[in-house]
């Protein structure tokens, strides 16, 4: 896996730290504000009655815009039906630990940016559990938006504890050899974004049983 960190598949991870929050599952649907515009959580609820009652909150909070990064859910149709303002960009894919591909951060970019253009308000960039998919998209836009690769991991993790952006490394990659740096500067933004993990590793794993077993 090109030493991507296999959070779901091994359980484990080297020097990581506890989740600083006595439940972790109380992060999983948790609306993380990450900068001016970018928002990071879990999805919507299964049950319906209390699906709308979390979209109603992401009206109030100023949310126009979705980028949703499940493949194995959409809520599309739910949210074209009860808040139409709210657009919408699906780039659904498997969370297997597995090298990201580059046309899914040009999709999910593309379609977040396009999202902050149409309105003022906040685009929320989400997965099932906020942990993986969603905060590595976020981080994609981010480095789209201008941010430092560094400060950008940074700014994610402040805001939400439980994302452990294992896709990161995929996103720095990708952003790198967009922008046409040489292979030394790309090679060095990923190692970056390697020694930070290791400095900054969570027990992701840890936040995943416990949103499972209350969800």
């Amino acid at each position: 896996m090109d030493e991507h960190i296999t959070l779901e598949l091994t359980g484990q991870m080297t020097g990581a730290a506890a989740i600083p929050e006595t439940d972790p599952a109380t992060w999983h649907r948790r609306l993380c504000v990450v900068g001016d515009r970018i928002v990071v959580s879990g999805d919507l609820h299964i049950e319906e009655e209390l699906a709308v009652t979390a979209l109603r909150t992401w009206q109030d909070t100023g949310i126009t815009g979705v980028v949703d990064c499940r493949e194995e859910w959409s809520d599309e149709e739910l949210v074209r039906r009860l808040a139409p303002e709210i657009g919408y960009c699906h780039v659904g894919i498997d969370d297997d630990g597995s090298r990201r591909p580059d046309t899914w951060f040009d999709d999910g970019t593309a379609g977040a940016l396009e999202l902050l253009d149409r309105t003022d308000g906040q685009v929320l960039v989400h997965c099932h559990m906020g942990i993986n998919r969603g905060p590595s998209m976020a981080y994609a836009v981010l480095l789209r938006l201008g941010w430092d690769h560094l400060d950008a991991l940074d700014a994610i993790r402040s805001a939400r504890p439980i994302a452990a952006l294992i896709y990161a490394e995929d996103a720095a990659s990708w952003w790198a050899r967009r922008n046409g740096v040489t292979d030394a500067a790309a090679d060095a933004m990923c190692q970056d974004v390697r020694d930070w993990h290791r400095v900054n590793g969570v027990d992701a794993a840890q936040a995943m049983r416990r949103i499972r077993s209350t969800s």
